[in-house]
């Protein structure tokens, strides 16, 4: 709550609720204000009424997806602590949805811990970001960290070397976040999408920080590692949904544009040939027969 009511002190943040929230109808507003009050956990998820919306869209799909299928534990990974403010987010939304599906999270956040290393070339976007920026306090940061939050300290080349050999195979990546601002990090990051197909969700959900400024662009930064990763690999794909503000209530929200889903398309999930889905039928509302009922199921 202190830190809610510390963000609602910065002029940035009124300017985001009234381009976001305010120039949406009136009566979706109100709405959220009961829903706020009265709603459920997934309501407010809804109605993006919860601190970071794009983890509580994310980390709710997984969750349900995991339920579903029955997987007991999901990894969720972030690439750019910093402070810690995003870890420790994650790990209050998912306390919410372990009470309410079961399904258990273990989330690992990699960082330097000492900020920013420099900028490689004009392809880092230095006029925005330099070396130093955004330092961590890990002895802050490691102390209030629940049991399930493990930082990995260090350059994420070293890093992840390690990593891919002691990742349980029983506990896929559902979610990453990648907020490491440089091209060269964010290319090193995605040493974590070319791991075997079982140790993901076979729909990943994704989340890129650093592409909206004026400045960002295909030919750099995070965008520009997309573009090289889609281009190199055949059967794992980086792509938004183009559709997925329709499906949201409020629409006009910045962080639906950072939301990408992964495509592991060589997952075994995806390539099962002889799936024992029943088989349905189109209605034609021109024609009369019995059965004629949209999307009934046949044996």
């Amino acid at each position: 709550m202190k830190f809610l009511i510390k963000k609602l002190q910065k002029k940035e943040i009124w300017n985001r609720v009234f381009l976001e929230r305010l120039t949406e109808p009136i009566h979706l507003n109100l709405l959220s204000l009961f829903y706020a009050v009265f709603g459920s956990y997934k309501k407010k998820i809804d109605y993006d009424l919860i601190l970071r919306p794009h983890h509580a869209y994310s980390l709710l799909k997984v969750a349900k997806y995991a339920k579903d299928n029955k997987i007991e534990t999901v990894s969720l990974l972030e690439f750019g602590v910093a402070s810690g403010a995003g870890l420790m987010n994650m790990s209050q939304i998912t306390s919410e949805l372990t009470k309410s599906t079961g399904v258990q999270f273990k989330i690992y956040g990699f960082d330097t811990g000492k900020g920013m290393p420099p900028p490689e070339s004009y392809k880092d976007h230095p006029e925005y970001y330099l070396e130093g920026d955004f330092p961590m306090n890990f002895e802050a940061l490691q102390k209030n960290l629940p049991k399930n939050v493990e930082l990995i300290i260090g350059d994420v080349r070293q890093t992840l070397q390690s990593f891919q050999a002691n990742i349980p195979p029983n506990e896929p990546i559902g979610f990453i976040s990648f907020d490491l601002d440089y091209y060269s990090s964010t290319v090193a990051a995605f040493e974590i999408l070319k791991y075997k197909s079982e140790l993901y969700l076979p729909l990943t959900y994704l989340y890129f920080d650093d592409i909206e400024l004026p400045n960002h662009n295909h030919a750099c930064g995070e965008l520009l590692a997309i573009k090289e990763f889609n281009e190199s690999n055949e059967l794992r794909k980086i792509e938004h949904h183009r559709f997925l503000e329709n499906t949201r209530i409020f629409r006009r929200a910045n962080w639906i544009k950072h939301i990408y889903f992964f495509h592991v398309l060589d997952h075994p999930k995806r390539n099962n040939l002889n799936s024992k889905i029943q088989k349905r039928v189109l209605a034609n509302p021109y024609l009369k027969f019995e059965g004629n009922e949209d999307l009934q199921d046949v044996n």
